[in-house]
């Protein structure tokens, strides 16, 4: 497994169409990788997050089972940085996982609930988790399944900070694609470390093609 970081010039035109469109960036990220295996394998994916400095630069994470190569990005997004973008060995991190370690965490998501649309309907679907009260809790419910429990403050409540809270309209195809994302920052203890592994791998939720499920750690100071 790879984790890889691009810096995107927002001010770029090309720039600003993969911004300005999950289905683009997805299609950008498929063109890293030049066999199938690099960008999906079982038990891996390729997972992709937009991040946005306080200084108001673009970032683009991958976590992906191959190598990208992101030279088709640099003509048309690249920050013009002397390295456009860095890759570095995952599996180190992956394999040094361990109950009881405590992490720094950023994650975007699509927090969703499954129900009718009406009552007569006989069909489910999902829905977006709109207030912020239920976002957190979406988080919180999955967190055992994923290998990991939210830290608690010092009053008890999760260490956990939501912003980025939007939703997002998009084309894909013909059709319309509406999202309900948000992106956690927080404190995680592992409780499980291989289904830890397994979250950061395939990611947490749904709507991982369009940049939610990648869960990134650091630290924790």
């Amino acid at each position: 497994m790879f984790l890889t970081r691009f810096t995107i010039d927002p001010t770029r035109r090309g720039a600003r169409k993969l911004l300005a469109s999950p289905q683009v960036m997805h299609a950008a990220v498929r063109g890293a990788f030049a066999v199938p295996e690099d960008h999906e394998r079982p038990g891996a994916r390729t997972l992709w997050r937009l991040d946005t400095t306080a200084a108001g630069a673009v970032q683009l994470y991958l976590v992906s089972p191959g190598r990208p190569d992101l030279a088709h990005l640099v003509d048309q997004a690249g920050g013009g940085t002397a390295e456009a973008w860095t890759t570095r060995a995952y599996d180190g991190l992956l394999s040094s996982l361990r109950p009881g370690q405590r992490w720094a965490f950023r994650l975007t998501a699509n927090p969703t609930h499954s129900g009718r649309k009406t009552p007569e309907s006989k069909d489910t679907q999902r829905f977006g988790r709109l207030r912020a009260a239920e976002q957190e809790q979406w988080l919180v419910d999955r967190s055992a399944r994923c290998g990991f429990a939210v830290a608690a403050q010092q009053d008890g409540q999760p260490n956990l900070m939501l912003h980025r809270r939007q939703t997002l309209s998009f084309k894909r195809g013909m059709s319309a694609v509406t999202l309900t994302t948000v992106t956690y920052d927080g404190v995680l203890d592992v409780t499980d470390a291989d289904a830890f592994r397994q979250a950061l791998t395939l990611g947490i939720g749904h709507a991982k093609a369009y940049g939610c499920g990648l869960l990134t750690i650091a630290p924790a100071h």
